[in-house]
């Protein structure tokens, strides 16, 4: 095994390439570094940095080692700091969002759940729109996001909220007055796109590229953000499958809703990134959980 402080001179080193400069990082000497440096190399038995009068650089066995270490310290490191958070208990800034009108109730009840039991976290609580959604959650200014599955590439769960699908179609067009319609019908009308930002399984979910008896589904103009995706229904340029709360917080006489009798149900939930599940965030989880059942 190695310990803490070679492995630590190692990578600074590889990080510096310069003695001096890592003992000055470190706060040890420069011969302190080189003595731990050759002490390592004698344990793998080759070289890990090539050195000169005026040069260092790694050796292609150093540089492998230390492409190897970097994540292996990292997780060590969120390792530590999710332990130091639970046993400081949860405290600090909790950043939550939601992802359309209708998931706000949700988690607006799982925030108050959280509040009673962790009074000394403050929660901080958002909207996002579909183009920023996922950023948001990758630069760490959203923690928590309640939003529609599949949520690609993200820690999911649970479900807090399921609804039955509609298609959003032009008050006019001559599906508005069927009392439902089935997913074919997408493959004779174009179907509005969600942004680019959204991920791949979720368009393939929402709007897929062929039916189910695989007929291919022509694709219509792409809108940045919800009510932009509806105002492009209402301009006819094309379809859309939405879940049914739509109705309720999307009312507009330019739109009508028809349920799709053949289509499975939207599911919704808290959504965050896996390197990021601090003691907060499994709080939260638990109490999102929870709060569904009260």
């Amino acid at each position: 095994m190695l310990e803490r402080y070679e492995v630590e001179t190692f990578l600074t080193l590889a990080d510096e390439l310069h003695f001096g400069r890592t003992a000055e990082r470190l706060r040890l000497t420069t011969g302190r570094v080189s003595h731990v440096i050759k002490r390592l190399e004698r344990r793998v038995g080759a070289p890990l940095f090539a050195r000169t009068s005026r040069v260092v650089r790694l050796t292609p066995i150093g540089r492998q080692l230390a492409d190897d270490l970097r994540p292996l310290v990292a997780g060590i490191e969120d390792a530590l700091a999710r332990a130091v958070d639970a046993g400081r208990g949860v405290t600090g800034t909790l950043r939550v969002a939601f992802l359309g009108e209708w998931t706000a109730p949700v988690l607006l009840k799982a925030v108050a759940v959280f509040s009673e039991r962790h009074p000394d976290c403050a929660v901080e609580v958002r909207e996002v729109q579909l183009f920023n959604s996922r950023p948001s959650l990758l630069d760490g200014s959203v923690d928590v996001l309640v939003a529609a599955y599949p949520f690609d590439g993200m820690a999911t769960g649970p479900v807090l909220l399921t609804e039955d699908r509609v298609l959003a179609v032009p008050a006019g067009h001559p599906l508005a007055t069927r009392e439902s319609v089935s997913l074919e019908v997408l493959a004779d009308h174009p179907v509005v796109q969600y942004p680019a930002a959204t991920s791949d399984g979720f368009k393939r979910d929402r709007t897929p590229d062929h039916t189910p008896s695989g007929r291919p589904v022509p694709k219509g103009p792409a809108g940045n953000t919800f009510s932009e995706m509806l105002s492009l229904v209402a301009l006819g340029r094309g379809v859309l499958p939405v879940g049914e709360h739509t109705r309720r917080y999307y009312p507009r006489p330019d739109v009508a809703y028809v349920p799709i009798h053949d289509a499975p149900p939207i599911r919704r939930g808290p959504v965050w990134v896996e390197s990021n599940t601090t003691a907060r965030v499994r709080e939260f989880v638990r109490a999102a959980a929870d709060s569904v059942e009260r």
